[in-house]
């Protein structure tokens, strides 16, 4: 696909204006559900073998994709074990309204 028909492709799907810019990446899902991420997307994230992506679905039905740092990971494991002293029905009917 060329610039010009990503651009086209963009404008019409992502709704951008004809001016925007804007840096995508088309690939296929295949029979499992599965892609391969584009090269260019690889290098732009900086994506090697045995990292971890995070998928965030944002409003519009589109969803945002990125790296996910190791200490990000080693952060949020450490967090979680905190987070279970706020989840008693107590706390959730003290703070539902909120």
């Amino acid at each position: 696909m060329s610039a010009t028909q990503t651009r086209r492709v963009a404008v019409g799907i992502l709704g951008l204006q004809a001016g925007e810019d804007v840096n995508i990446a088309i690939a296929k899902i295949t029979s499992k559900c599965q892609t391969t991420i584009p090269q260019e997307i690889r290098a732009a994230l900086h994506l090697t073998p045995g990292d971890t992506i995070v998928w965030e679905l944002i409003e519009g039905g589109m969803a945002r994709v990125r790296r996910l740092d190791p200490l990000d990971v080693d952060y949020l494991r450490a967090l979680e074990g905190t987070l279970g002293e706020w989840h008693s029905s107590a706390d959730e009917e003290a703070y539902r309204d909120l």
